[in-house]
């Protein structure tokens, strides 16, 4: 069932035009607005505003907004080149891919200021009035989802910027704007609220599907599951322990399992249906809930006759051979969800190019960084056309930010770093690749990685894997050198926003850092 449970226009008016513009003014606007005198009177009031965080955290996943490009930019499984046409070409992007970002990139910028703090402001706002409200006794389900859902929104903050500025209050003192907040500190912030907050949301197993795409106690578990995966990252002391333990619970839950194939979690028409899908934002494009865009600005312009499409794909974002190696497998069944080499029709028929006339559209590796021809990169597909309803060029497959199979790989890897379990953890590994048809791998730190860039491309996850293993910052890709410096895993805080608020320190190793 689509968003319109949680998610309805009176809700994307009220909050969509009344968001303010990053942590300078954090939605005073809003919560001047929403007080316990004249609203929050009943818990329908109360969701109806839980709806807009909703989807301000769904920003975090949307193929055209700079808050999921970020955290794939800089990795070896997105490039973005400029096109042969004059198309696309952004230095910006250019500075994240070869990892050699400054304060001034505006890409850091649009995330910060339109997409994760005014996230939070809303977050504050909202849950400041549910606080206050006469029926809060009827809010705790919804207090604890708009809590989790800050959680969410800072892990993102603290997971790209590192040390940011940790604020709660539903409007600041202009006089005394929030200041820097060490990394550690907002590590243990985001630890704390998803621990609240699970004690309070309803279990996977105990809601139905009219309760869907809200977050469960398992979703909580999840990120925390994550957080402490990434935990020395973040703090410098590891907590395998504990993400195994998160792992457990969601596993003990017995909400959960893998699909019969991957592409079964991004199906439009499998929505509130899969039992794999642990979080998920809803997008109707025909009731102005979001967008889904991955194949707007992915895609070759020749999959609009291929899919029967409304409108030609843009030719944007690509993979090269580094990705594409990953799969040394013949048999895995995710090669079904990539588009390279020689490209058909679905009846079997060869595409012609376009631009070749006469000859069949081959996708080969990239070539040029500045005029790359439209069949230079190599494509994912795995939200499919099949079955979705678009309006214009935007299709209502829900996004899908979190998937059983990450628990089951972040519970192998968090034993084999423990040295406990091994034959668990290699069962635990094989289990997610068995489900795909691949035989079966030794369990080592190479094939742990390799496998969840496997399993999770384009999902937002290689980013914090690459850090976290080390390949970060020495894989040579189409764009990084592999030279790359330990503090090139925090962005720098953007400039503008440090204009804007001069309490806001720099990041170490950009320009205006100071000690």
């Amino acid at each position: 069932m689509k968003a319109t449970k949680i998610i309805t226009k009176a809700a994307i008016l009220l909050l969509g035009g009344m968001m303010a513009t990053s942590c300078t003014d954090l939605d005073e606007e809003l919560y001047g607005r929403l007080t316990p005198d004249n609203y929050y009177q009943n818990e329908a009031q109360a969701l109806s505003s839980l709806a807009g965080c909703y989807e301000y955290m769904a920003y975090m996943s949307r193929a055209g907004g700079d808050s999921w490009r970020i955290g794939e930019y800089g990795t070896d499984e997105l490039f973005c080149p400029g096109r042969s046409n004059g198309g696309w070409y952004d230095e910006y992007v250019n500075q994240i891919m070869e990892h050699k970002c400054t304060p001034d990139n505006d890409r850091l910028n649009v995330c910060w200021n339109t997409y994760i703090f005014p996230g939070i402001g809303a977050d504050n706002a909202v849950l400041a009035a549910m606080e206050s409200s006469a029926v809060k006794d009827k809010l705790t389900g919804p207090i604890a989802e708009v809590r989790a859902l800050r959680a969410y929104e800072y892990f993102y903050a603290m997971d790209y910027f590192g040390n940011v500025p940790l604020f709660t209050d539903p409007r600041p003192d202009a006089n005394n704007m929030p200041k820097t907040t060490p990394r550690a500190e907002v590590f243990k912030f985001i630890e704390t609220e998803l621990l609240a907050a699970a004690e309070d949301l309803p279990s996977a197993k105990d809601v139905d599907a009219s309760y869907y795409p809200r977050l469960t106690k398992e979703a909580a578990y999840t990120l925390l599951a994550s957080l402490y995966l990434n935990a020395e990252v973040y703090t410098g002391t590891p907590r395998w322990a504990d993400c195994e333990a998160m792992c457990n619970k969601v596993i003990g839950s017995g909400a959960f399992d893998l699909e019969n194939k991957v592409g079964d979690c991004f199906m439009s028409s499998n929505e509130g249906k899969t039992k794999e899908v642990i979080i998920a934002f809803s997008v109707d494009p025909t009731k102005n809930v979001d967008a889904n865009q991955f194949i707007l600005y992915a895609q070759h312009a020749v999959d609009q006759q291929k899919y029967s499409l409304p409108f030609a794909p843009a030719c944007g974002y690509c993979f090269s051979d580094e990705a594409l190696s990953w799969y040394d497998d013949p048999n895995d069944e995710r090669l079904n969800y990539l588009e390279y080499g020689p490209q058909y029709y679905l009846d079997g028929t060869p595409i012609e190019n376009p631009d070749k006339k006469g000859e069949q559209l081959v996708l080969t590796a990239l070539k040029s960084k500045t005029a790359a021809e439209n069949w230079e990169g190599y494509r994912v597909l795995k939200y499919r056309p099949e079955n979705a309803v678009f309006s214009g060029s935007n299709a209502d497959n829900d996004y899908i930010a979190e998937r059983y199979s990450n628990i089951l790989l972040m519970k192998a890897e968090a034993l084999f770093r423990q040295n406990k379990d091994l034959g668990e953890a290699e069962q635990l590994m094989n289990r997610v690749r068995s489900r795909s048809n691949c035989s079966p791998i030794e369990l080592n730190l190479k094939n742990l990685e390799l496998e969840r860039a496997r399993e999770f491309i384009w999902e937002n996850q290689r980013r914090k894997d690459m850090i976290r293993f080390g390949s970060f910052f020495t894989k040579k890709t189409f764009y990084a050198d592999g030279n790359s410096e330990q503090w090139r895993a925090i962005y720098p805080i953007p400039q503008k926003q440090r204009n804007a608020n001069p309490n806001l320190k720099q990041n170490f190793g950009y320009e205006g850092y100071e000690e």
